[in-house]
């Protein structure tokens, strides 16, 4: 493991902030709330901007969704691939206590440390509301840092580079998918079958950012029972 993580675990387990704080936390990693229900519906403010360039946000939002999709499935497909890697909070020999320690999610301990989904997937998140407002796309930026990203690496569930290079990939996905030349392959096209048939497409929109929201934790738990009992 770098050296890089190892110093910053155990400063982080040495951070003594008190039950109460340590709760606020554990809700910051658990609740959908703090996470897609905040980014979320500034994708949907930004959809219903009137005014110029409207088809140009629709597009970003478009392309923005598809990179939170896309960052969701690569993170599944490099968590596999890649070797196994122990989250920090289940690795005995760091020796290290975190304040979750006695809150650990079992489900967890089975699954990769590495990269982290949830910085894959809000960066990408973020940075799509970044190319259309820099203002608050620099305070959502901030906001995924420190309200999604941060408490998983104090409670143990990643390690700083999990987060980082999580991140980096959410980033370099929307940066890319949002470039014109591609998104006018799928986004332009599918702004204009939105327009066209705003009722279905209203409702998959809804179906997808609730999916993106959970993070489709109950179609892979799903998907898990099935594999299983085959």
């Amino acid at each position: 493991m770098p050296n890089f993580d190892v110093t910053i675990e155990t400063y982080l387990t040495q951070i003594h902030l008190g039950p109460l704080p340590n709760l606020v936390m554990r809700a910051l990693t658990d609740m959908y709330t703090f996470r897609g229900l905040v980014l979320i519906p500034i994708l949907w403010w930004i959809w219903f901007q009137p005014g110029e360039r409207r088809n140009w946000k629709r597009e970003v939002v478009i392309a923005t969704v598809v990179s939170g999709l896309l960052a969701l499935f690569a993170g599944r497909v490099l968590a596999d691939l890649l070797p196994f890697r122990v989250r920090p909070i289940y690795d005995p020999d760091l020796h290290l206590h975190f304040a979750s320690s006695s809150l650990g999610d079992a489900k967890l301990s089975s699954w990769s440390s590495f990269p982290s989904d949830h910085a894959m997937l809000w960066m990408a998140v973020a940075t799509g509301i970044f190319i259309v407002s820099r203002l608050t796309g620099i305070a959502v930026i901030a906001y995924t840092a420190v309200f999604i990203c941060f408490p998983r690496a104090y409670l143990g569930f990643h390690h700083p580079t999990d987060l980082l290079a999580g991140a980096a990939i959410g980033i370099a996905t929307t940066y890319l998918m949002t470039r014109a030349p591609i998104r006018a392959r799928y986004a332009a096209p599918s702004l204009h079958w939105m327009e066209r048939y705003p009722g279905p497409a209203s409702v998959f929109a809804f179906v997808v950012c609730f999916e993106l929201v959970t993070q489709f934790d109950e179609v892979r738990r799903l998907a898990s029972a099935a594999s299983k009992a085959l």
